[in-house]
């Protein structure tokens, strides 16, 4: 075997032995673990390290002193939804972690939904840090699911010029619950029933009857709703040892009190002018809680106030209504783009991801099933009508579905949670000129002639080629086709000229009532099988000459020129002088 010397070139590119460098003895990747382990050993002693100094210290040396402690203010200006609720426990959360003496909630919100306000109102009842709900600044209200909060707080105080009150529970579902619980008929006039006639009486009496049934239905319906508000707010009076004879008229009647009469007749606890002057207030106040009863020292704690993070903001946005149906008719949109022309991506990938987060946001809110039903079956007509030849039937079908499920499709009436008609309306108009745009392109595309296929070829221009067409030479095949091809009224005895034409770029053969000679133009006027029937242009132009010795012989009839016996056999011929080859 023969071994490889290196040239001479790359032996002068080498470096000297003495100035190579030499190979460590530990690899480099071995040398990396080693470092790694190093350090997870050295990690993993200080937290042992760590740990045990905390066992040797007292529960006294590990908790915080009383002035240590701080006071968590959050605050919550808006409708009561899931972002709020949100917020409210994880901070309430937060604080019991650190130990803080007080959460002061402070309150400016119109009301919100049940489901939220529960979710807080529980973990308000659970929390081991007293609560002081505190509805404030000036001009501040507690109204419907405020109010709730504020009893079922540890501590309830407001701010001068704020109210609270007005807890009746709103209107859920469409069409409304009928009329006020016990609300008493409209009486019937004496006169007309004297002087109607028995077949009307009887008419009457089955309308009010239905009627009366209705409106039971709804009135029953409304009045489980109102007691078990009513039972609701009674049970958080007593456990707080405030006003529920008040706290029930609110709910029924729909009351509401200022700062100073809440605070005279018992509805709350004190009046402060900020959270800092109400934390000194409650300086030295006990406080039964869900771990025990405790006592405040809240006249030099800090105040550490809690802002909504990324999260929170995110939730207020996407569980806002109108986001929700916007990201759900995009991510729809997107879909049928990305399936309707695939390999684009990117609406696909935003239409996935607006669908989810708009289905996430209707999990939070208080929807109409059959508003989102109506809402998916609107969307998936105005899609179909770019696959199906419905010509507008389905897209508009699709705009009134849609309309009317998302006027549907919030449960509820408490502020803020609504859906405006503006919206809808937009997004209506958006469909519509979807539709009209689709259904004006499949018009016109319907409008178009035929440019594949068999029957493209009838009305199409050709031109006869080789020898032209001669009557007699046409096979029996041609003669059935060309006569099954022919239009009614046409002789069946005319003797027809066959022959080959070049139509659309391709040899055919064709079959004409007259012969014709070659390069004429002509129309298809039939197809059977393989055989087109022709028909001669009349304003046709002449074709033009050709070019070159042998086409023009042949185009005025004349036999063309054999070539030489030399080279029908393959043997070449010579070339004169001055002729090209």
């Amino acid at each position: 075997m023969r071994a490889h010397r290196p040239t001479r070139a790359a032996e002068h590119d080498a470096p000297p032995p003495h100035a190579r460098q030499p190979r460590h003895p530990l690899p480099a990747r071995v040398a990396r673990v080693a470092v790694f382990a190093a350090l997870l050993v050295v990690c993993a002693a200080v937290a042992a390290l760590n740990a045990m100094a905390q066992a040797t210290l007292s529960p006294a040396q590990r908790a915080p002193t009383a002035a240590q402690r701080a006071v968590v203010v959050m605050t919550v200006n808006g409708a009561i939804g899931p972002a709020s609720a949100d917020f409210i426990v994880r901070t309430l959360a937060r604080a019991a972690q650190q130990h803080a003496q007080l959460a002061i909630l402070q309150l400016d919100t119109p009301g919100g939904l049940d489901t939220s306000m529960r979710q807080i109102i529980k973990a308000i009842l659970a929390s081991p840090v007293p609560v002081a709900a505190f509805v404030a600044p000036g001009g501040a209200r507690a109204a419907s699911a405020g109010t709730y909060i504020v009893y079922a707080s540890h501590v309830a105080a407001m701010a001068p010029g704020t109210n609270l009150g007005a807890a009746s529970p709103v209107q859920l579902g469409i069409g409304g619950m009928g009329g006020a619980p016990g609300a008493p008929s409209a009486p019937a006039t004496p006169g007309a029933a004297s002087g109607a006639k028995a077949g009307d009486s009887a008419a009457a009496s089955a309308a009010a009857s239905a009627s009366n049934n209705a409106t039971d239905n709804a009135s029953t319906e409304a009045r489980k709703v109102m007691h078990d508000a009513t039972a609701y707010i009674r049970s958080l009076a007593q456990l707080r040892g405030r006003n529920a004879a008040w706290a029930e008229r609110a709910v029924r009647e729909a009351v509401s009190l200022s700062a100073s009469e809440a605070l005279d007749q018992h509805v709350i606890d004190l009046i402060a002018q900020d959270p800092a002057d109400l934390a000194h207030k409650l300086d030295g106040r006990e406080i039964a809680t869900a771990a025990g009863t405790v006592r405040l020292a809240t006249a030099h704690a800090p105040l550490v106030y809690v802002a909504p993070d990324w999260r929170n903001h995110f939730l207020s946005i996407v569980a806002d209504p109108n986001v929700a149906l916007i990201l759900l008719t995009i991510g729809i949109y997107g879909l049928f783009f990305e399936f309707a022309n695939p390999g684009f991506v990117l609406p696909g990938v935003a239409g996935g991801i607006c669908l989810l987060i708009g289905l996430f946001a209707m999990q939070l809110l208080p929807i109409n099933y059959a508003g989102l039903g109506l809402v998916m079956l609107g969307l998936a007509c105005l899609i179909a009508e770019a696959f199906l030849p419905t010509f507008g039937v389905l897209g508009f079908g699709g705009i009134v579905a849609f309309a009317v499920g998302a006027l549907m499709l919030i449960n509820t009436d408490v502020p803020g949670y609504g859906i405006p008609l503006p919206l809808i309306a937009g997004l209506a108009l958006g469909g519509a000129a979807f539709v009209a745009a689709v259904s004006s392109v499949a018009l016109r595309a319907r409008r178009r002639p035929v440019v594949t296929g068999a029957e493209a070829m009838v009305g199409s221009i050709g031109e006869i080629m080789d020898d032209g067409l001669q009557a007699g030479h046409a096979s029996a095949d041609t003669h059935a086709d060309a006569a099954l091809a022919r239009s009614p009224g046409t002789a069946s005895h005319a003797a027809l000229a066959s022959g080959w034409a070049r139509v659309h770029g391709e040899r055919g053969r064709v079959a004409c009532e007259v012969p014709l000679a070659a390069g004429s133009q002509v129309r298809v006027t039939a197809r059977q099988g393989l055989t087109l029937t022709v028909a001669p242009l009349p304003d046709a132009p002449p074709p033009p000459p050709e070019r070159g010795r042998w086409r023009s012989r042949r185009a005025h009839g004349e036999p063309a020129h054999e070539a030489p016996q030399g080279e029908q056999q393959g043997e070449p011929r010579e070339q004169h002088q001055g002729e090209r080859p």
